[in-house]
């Protein structure tokens, strides 16, 4: 049921189709975030209107509440959420190991307490696994650890429970699941360490995943850093599976990111900046809570052919995001999400007709960067 097909590659960018049984998945591939079995602020019906392929949900989140069973007894996460393309959740590992104090890691798992009602969970790499088979996605994923990506030994150490744990992940997914009807894939941790990056990309790739995610970035690390990583990293990832950047989403990261070879990304980015009054665009970010904003009668951007662009102006926008109006969430999620989409599906037919390189360089050419490397080159 699962196999990449690798249509095109310009440069070290890929064009391919990733076959799931809820249908294809085109890449590179931009997922947005469904964190609790709902993309906030966005209907299903709006997500396949944008065009959406994947989705990912979240296992902390959904075993803590309603809880996997039920979601099982219910008829899998696809039926409980209306959706019924593919379907990737996270293992919950990053959700836990960012509770800081109110959880503790041992060789074995991870004891937390929930931060909703403070009760005691044990979180392992079986638990886990069983949790998403309840929860019934296409793909999931191994339980590992995520450190600070700068602190070598902590890195290291984290590397060394990541590779147990992927063992244990594969023999519970091969006990207690169906492999035809869940891809399950390795994480590869190591920080910005490239002899520790390049020792976990040897020992996961002979476990002979599914798919191949690039882990522990996006996490503290400068922009230069993680694409240095990524720059040494994705090389070494088997070609004909897919390769996942885990939690990265603004415009330029997914143009630089498509451009050193990945081809899946998900990211809270577009759903929580429309939250917070910000619209992304093709020059950057819009903060609608500027004054600038309050008599501007376009659109957030020029040319944008979304609902909210085509509808609604900036003076207007503002105005709902000033009165805290749920619709001025709803409208700049949809077309922030409509953004990304638009650009995955733009690099990926640069990338077929053979013009990528140009396509990203225009497109990193024309925007601007808010990171704290804003006058770096978006390309190293």
């Amino acid at each position: 049921m699962f196999e990449f097909e690798l249509q095109a590659q310009s440069g070290q960018a890929r064009a391919g189709v990733f076959h799931t049984p809820h249908g294809p998945i085109p890449t590179p591939v931009f997922a947005p975030v469904g964190t609790q079995a709902t993309v906030k602020a966005m209907q299903p019906r709006e997500l396949y209107e944008l065009g959406t392929t994947l989705i990912l949900a979240n296992t902390y989140h959904l075993y803590l509440r309603p809880g996997d069973a039920l979601i099982a007894r219910l008829g899998g996460l696809h039926r409980f959420m209306a959706w019924e393309r593919p379907i990737l959740t996270d293992s919950g590992g990053f959700q836990v190991f960012s509770l800081g104090a109110l959880r503790r890691i041992d060789d074995d798992g991870v004891t937390f307490r929930s931060h909703l009602d403070g009760s005691v969970h044990r979180l392992t790499p079986e638990k886990s696994i069983q949790i998403q088979h309840n929860l019934g996605a296409d793909v999931i994923m191994c339980f590992d650890e995520c450190p600070k990506p700068n602190e070598r030994e902590v890195v290291r150490a984290a590397c060394e429970r990541t590779h147990a744990w992927a063992l244990r992940c594969l023999e519970e997914h091969a006990r207690s699941g169906d492999p035809e009807r869940q891809a399950l894939f390795g994480i590869v941790q190591g920080g910005i360490f490239p002899d520790l990056r390049a020792a976990s990309v040897r020992f996961l790739t002979d476990l002979n995943f599914a798919g191949y995610a690039i882990g522990g970035l996006a996490v503290g690390e400068t922009k230069r850093e993680m694409l240095a990583t990524l720059d040494y990293t994705v090389p070494m990832l088997p070609a004909d599976r897919p390769r996942y950047l885990m939690g990265v989403g603004s415009p330029e990261d997914l143009v630089n990111g498509v451009a050193r070879g990945v081809d899946i990304f998900d990211c809270v980015l577009p759903t929580r900046m429309a939250r917070h009054g910000a619209a992304l665009t093709r020059r950057g970010r819009l903060n609608m809570r500027n004054l600038a904003h309050a008599e501007d009668s376009a659109p957030l951007e020029a040319g944008c052919t979304c609902y909210t662009c085509t509808h609604f102006s900036r003076a207007y926008l503002r105005h709902l995001v000033k009165a805290d109006e749920l619709l001025g969430h709803q409208l700049l999620t949809l077309h922030n999400l409509h953004l990304l989409l638009t650009l995955m599906r733009e690099m990926r037919a640069a990338i077929l007709n053979g013009t990528f390189e140009a396509y990203a360089a225009d497109f990193l050419a024309a925007y601007c960067s808010t990171s704290e490397e804003a006058s770096a080159p978006l390309i190293l």
